[in-house]
């Protein structure tokens, strides 16, 4: 008990944010590296905007993340949900400054640092590493595997040596946004368990589903 009242303090006492405000329009256009670049999104037309969706990007200081990889990462995640309708209509920046101890995820510390500074949701964490076993590249909790730790429900955590960042953050999010954790078999699927920058590709049911579940828990809005 005495080490988590000292954990809660020194969180308390370095907490520091710098926030930013995004338009979809206003993000940075420089060219993403090829792994970044979702091929068979670019390959389709957008499909007409029904949804909107407003993103929060946590990024933690000294973790391997900067700013503009960040938004260079959002911007291409945000191609591959264009194929269901979804537009990234906003995105808030919210740099932390934490003590170390508290850039790697877990989700005990997880919950910590959303306790102490509250963001809209659905959020994404960019981390240094994990301290999860089996150590994953990048979590999505989402109202129905948030167990436990219902404080993280509809948030995406991910690390700074993720490989395809843009692909895994769409997959990630697309797990927040349908609520579910199923993986396809599909050849060029997104939702493949494993993240490719050849596999961007969602089903019209996983859209369907991707747009009645994040409007249920308020994740999406639907467009005027």
């Amino acid at each position: 008990m005495k080490a988590a009242r000292h954990w809660q303090s020194s969180l308390t006492a370095c907490l520091a944010a710098t926030l930013l405000l995004f338009s979809t329009a206003a993000m940075p256009q420089a060219a993403p590296a090829k792994s970044q670049a979702p091929a068979a999104a670019k390959r389709s037309a957008p499909a007409k905007v029904t949804h909107l969706l407003h993103l929060t990007a946590v990024r933690l200081e000294d973790s391997g993340w900067t700013d503009q990889r960040v938004l260079e990462v959002v911007r291409s995640a945000r191609r591959v949900l264009t194929q269901c309708g979804v537009k990234l209509e906003r995105v808030e920046l919210v740099t932390l400054a934490v003590p170390a101890n508290l850039r790697d995820f877990s989700r005990p510390m997880a919950r910590e640092l959303v306790r102490d500074y509250r963001v809209t949701r659905p959020a994404v964490y960019f981390v240094r590493d994990t301290l999860s076993s089996p150590a994953l590249e990048a979590e999505a909790i989402g109202h129905s595997n948030s167990g436990s730790t219902p404080a993280l429900a509809n948030t995406v955590w991910i690390t700074a040596a993720i490989r395809d960042p843009a692909i895994a953050l769409a997959h990630e999010l697309a797990h927040v946004l349908m609520d579910s954790g199923d993986h396809s078999d599909e050849p060029g699927n997104l939702m493949r368990d494993r993240t490719s920058a050849q596999n961007t590709a969602l089903t019209p049911a996983q859209c369907a589903l991707m747009r009645e579940a994040a409007v249920r828990h308020g994740l999406l809005k639907k467009a005027k």
